[in-house]
């Protein structure tokens, strides 16, 4: 497992996040992503980046509607690029999928709700980027939830 602190792009705050560091298909999940606020135009362009930078460019994001603010955008500009937004009732609360342009290659994140505390959101990440974790996003997203503000 690996937190991630990457420089910011475009003025925006490193992205807080956790990824598995052995890529697998036999987990639910490949990491966890703390976001700042709800909106995915200012969050997603340094989350994007980094995993760009890692994993080659991101041609699409996969979002849940009721996750973020209005308005949503249909595609934003990374790195001088164009990444492809899809908005989807269908998508599981705090679940968000990336997509790689090359080898279609897939991440799937938990997001971690943006008022979420310290202690709650890093026990989330870091159960989301285990590979022992067999929880989808609503069971960790219920234990945040759970749990009394002490972070």
């Amino acid at each position: 497992m690996s937190i991630t602190d990457s420089p910011p792009v475009n003025a925006s705050p490193s992205p807080r996040l956790t990824l598995e560091l052995k890529s697998s298909r036999t987990t639910l999940l490949d990491g966890g992503w703390w976001p700042r606020s709800s909106d995915a135009g200012a969050e997603l362009p340094a989350l994007i980046a980094t995993l760009d930078s890692r994993h080659g460019p991101i041609s699409h994001v996969l979002l849940n509607v009721a996750d973020w603010d209005l308005p949503h955008q249909r595609q934003i500009t990374v790195n001088g690029r164009a990444v492809r937004l899809g908005w989807y009732t269908s998508q599981p609360a705090g679940l968000l999928t990336l997509i790689c342009e090359f080898g279609r290659d897939r991440f799937d994140l938990l997001v971690v709700p943006p008022h979420a505390t310290t202690t709650g959101a890093e026990t989330a990440m870091n159960s989301a980027t285990t590979t022992e974790n067999l929880r989808r996003t609503l069971g960790l997203l219920a234990d945040i939830n759970a749990r009394p503000d002490r972070g």
